[in-house]
């Protein structure tokens, strides 16, 4: 019985015949043969290996993605390699020092990296990459669209009668500007004055940082800058958000209504349970996974964008205003 016969078997090939198959399969386990994955790159010039380029420090939302990720491209039988940045120079240059450390087949970027030499290094490596949840030219994205997401949860804010909106987001990532854009945009299509006081831009879109925001927003109405209704970036700055207007006395949604982005798990459980955004995250995680896999074993340099479709998900944390003078009367 050849070698190659029992590598074929072992990493799941056809043409063997069923008999032989089986043979080889006892001998497997008998012996606890295990296929050797240097010999095996030597033959066939690839590692199998992917890099997953993550943040240092991550929410809910991305850790739900990398492990959808993850699980994706090992199905499609690749090793993965986790590599942690920061948005900050120093910490991207150690991430990229240690890319080129390793032989990599293809690297899914989930984290944004700011420093350009990052992605020229995968164009003159020519390494197959795929970034996920936002969009840099020349390299294949599985995203939604950030502005339009943003100005339907607005949109769902107007629609109850709110006029005097305020935003929590970020100051770090494309996605946190697209979607401070996509609140201006649709308060100046409902004829709302253009006031960038109405954003707190915090460092980070973690639930502490909301607590921040929500802080200077309150402040800032007691200096006469009233406000009904917050839409913030991510859901964990809504929930930190929630924890201060609950401290402060105020009622979600009775006083403030409050709308998230991206529909975690948990933003059906708190209470008031959360109106949110929500993004496909399976499907972006399974169609990242399946981007790279066709760029690396077609040798796909087709730059592909695949904008995937959004939902508002209205639940308790959202109603129609309570207009001051009726309550002034009562």
């Amino acid at each position: 019985m050849s070698a190659s016969t029992v590598s074929r078997v072992a990493n799941g090939k056809k043409y063997v015949n069923s008999d032989k198959r089986q043979r080889i399969l006892r001998l497997i386990q008998e012996t606890g043969y295990v296929p050797n994955k240097a010999a095996r790159s030597m033959v066939l010039k690839k590692t199998s290996s992917v890099g997953l380029v993550i943040p240092d420090t991550f929410n809910i939302f991305q850790r739900e993605l990398f492990s959808i990720i993850e699980r994706s491209l090992e199905a499609f039988g690749y090793y993965t390699m986790f590599f942690f940045s920061k948005f900050e120079d120093t910490s991207e240059n150690n991430c990229l020092n240690k890319l080129k450390a390793e032989n990599l087949d293809g690297i899914v970027v989930l984290h944004e990296m700011k420093n350009a030499a990052f992605y020229e290094y995968l164009y003159k490596a020519c390494i197959p990459a795929v970034t996920a949840t936002f969009r840099y030219p020349g390299i294949p994205a599985v995203h939604v669209n950030e502005e339009q997401a943003s100005t339907d949860a607005v949109s769902h804010l107007l629609s109850l009668g709110h006029r005097d909106l305020v935003m929590i987001s970020g100051d770090g990532f494309t996605f946190g500007r697209q979607r401070a854009e996509g609140f201006f945009q649709a308060l100046t299509a409902a004829d709302i004055d253009f006031d960038v006081k109405r954003v707190v831009f915090v460092r980070n879109y973690t639930a502490e940082f909301g607590v921040y925001g929500m802080r200077e927003l309150l402040l800032r109405r007691g200096v006469g800058q009233n406000f009904t209704a917050l839409f913030a970036a991510t859901d964990e700055l809504a929930i930190g958000a929630i924890r201060v207007l609950k401290d402060a006395g105020m009622r979600v949604p009775e006083d403030i209504s409050v709308v998230g982005f991206d529909d975690v798990d948990i933003s059906d459980y708190i209470i008031p349970r959360l109106t949110t955004v929500r993004q496909p995250i399976k499907e972006i995680g399974e169609q990242t996974a399946l981007a790279l896999h066709r760029r690396i074993s077609e040798g796909s340099v087709v730059p592909e964008d695949q904008v995937l479709p959004h939902r508002l998900i209205i639940r308790e944390s959202t109603q129609a205003i309570r207009f001051m003078a009726k309550q002034d009367a009562e």
